[in-house]
């Protein structure tokens, strides 16, 4: 049904001054911004859930004070809070599933596309939510948005990237996803300050809707990658955008050529093979590929990332500081997400993926076990012992450690 609206035509929108580097760091940006929206929206319903006009508005918690906030005294059922927060997880991880067909058949363009449109209706539904049904209803639409995004963000970044920078430029997508959660972290801090307003928490989402619109906008002048143009017919589009991804006089271009060449002697040879694998052959051919791929995946995030992230000012308040410094310290240790990462950057394509995985793996299982130990400690001692100071900042060095470890290791590589 879905190969009748295969497109028959194509036609680059970017402007010609842009074409060269500009353009393949400016496609690259482009997308990445995709998977900075992903981490925004994870900082925006932390931040949210220590809010009191939230949980008013939200859960309908009268009387809330943040006292109360910081005592963990807000008589909200935590079933309710799950489903809030998961159902974002749920939808991402069916539109994930259709997505893979729809980036195949309609491009990786056109996927991209009705990912950031998913993503503007749903910051506009969780800007303006008047009670929490919208506010799921917009965080379902945004979890179709992000499995959309996933699949395709990585997927366009590969196939314009050049082959010897290929880990890098998957890198720099991780990121942007890591910039976009610190910066949801800061707005929310700033917004704060509009408190008892609730202001102080649809400002971020007002942040959030402004940002995901230059994301629309700018999938309008995204180009095609080479590799899809060649295998659905546009050779000469292929080459041509090849070309415009590396310098506008590179046409006639060896390395181009040779690239051209290798794309097309690739697709050939999968259609010999009968063409795209099935589900079938995928998990009997290619057993071994195909249980590294997907244990990468899923150990990237059952290493306790989301449960840090999503609940990351919650943590903190638990931990023993109060609302406004919980806010601070979020977007303190969220800027470790881009420390982290950094080496990762120059390293990944010549120290290897598989030690950088084996580093970040004992270091976050040290950080976790040590903020679990200190936690243990904290829930014990009485609100006025004066050990509880030293050991919430150290749950807060332990956090910091352990964000950098993942933006090292679990969060890029994978």
């Amino acid at each position: 049904m879905l190969k009748r609206f295969r497109p028959t035509s194509y036609r680059a929108r970017y402007p010609r001054w842009l074409v060269g580097r500009p353009l393949l760091l400016t496609a690259s940006a482009l997308c990445s911004l995709g998977d900075a929206m992903f981490g925004y929206s994870q900082g925006c319903i932390g931040s949210a859930f220590i809010q009191p006009s939230f949980l008013k508005r939200m859960y309908g918690v009268q009387d809330i004070s943040l006292e109360r906030i910081a005592k963990g005294d807000i008589e909200v059922n935590e079933y309710i809070v799950g489903i809030t927060v998961a159902c974002l997880n749920v939808t991402a991880f069916v539109a994930a599933l259709v997505s893979a067909n729809v980036c195949d058949v309609l491009g990786r363009r056109a996927a991209m596309r009705i990912g950031a449109l998913l993503l503007f209706i749903s910051a506009f539904m969780q800007t303006a939510s008047p009670n929490l049904e919208v506010l799921v209803i917009g965080r379902s639409i945004q979890g179709l948005g992000v499995g959309f995004l996933s699949m395709t963000v990585p997927v366009i970044q590969a196939e314009i990237a050049p082959g010897h920078a290929r880990g890098v430029f998957v890198t720099i997508e991780n990121l942007f996803l890591n910039a976009g959660f610190s910066l949801s972290t800061w707005v929310g801090y700033a917004f704060y300050s509009y408190m008892p307003s609730e202001m102080a928490w649809r400002g971020s989402y007002i942040v959030f809707t402004g940002t995901t619109l230059v994301l629309l906008v700018g999938t309008v002048f995204l180009p095609e990658t080479p590799r899809w143009l060649i295998k659905n017919g546009f050779h000469q589009e292929g080459l041509a955008t090849l070309a415009d991804l590396q310098d506008a006089s590179a046409m006639r271009d060896e390395d181009v050529n040779r690239t051209y060449k290798e794309i097309v002697s690739a697709i050939e040879f999968e259609h010999q093979q009968g063409g795209d694998s099935t589900w079938t052959e995928i998990f009997t051919q290619y057993t071994r590929r195909t249980v590294m791929a997907v244990t990468s995946q899923m150990f990237a995030q059952l290493n306790g990332i989301n449960a840090i992230l999503y609940f990351l000012p919650e943590n903190l308040i638990r931990a023993g500081f109060d609302v406004p410094k919980s806010l601070l310290y979020t977007g303190v240790s969220s800027t470790m997400l881009i420390v982290g990462i950094i080496p990762t950057i120059y390293l990944v394509d010549t120290l290897g993926r598989r030690p950088l995985l084996i580093i970040g793996g004992i270091g976050m299982a040290l950080c976790l076990a040590a903020v679990g130990g200190l936690q243990f400690h904290v829930d014990n001692l009485e609100s006025t012992s004066p050990q509880l100071s030293s050991a919430a900042k150290g749950i807060f060095a332990c956090i910091c450690l352990y964000l950098a470890f993942f933006a090292f290791s679990w969060g890029p590589v994978p």
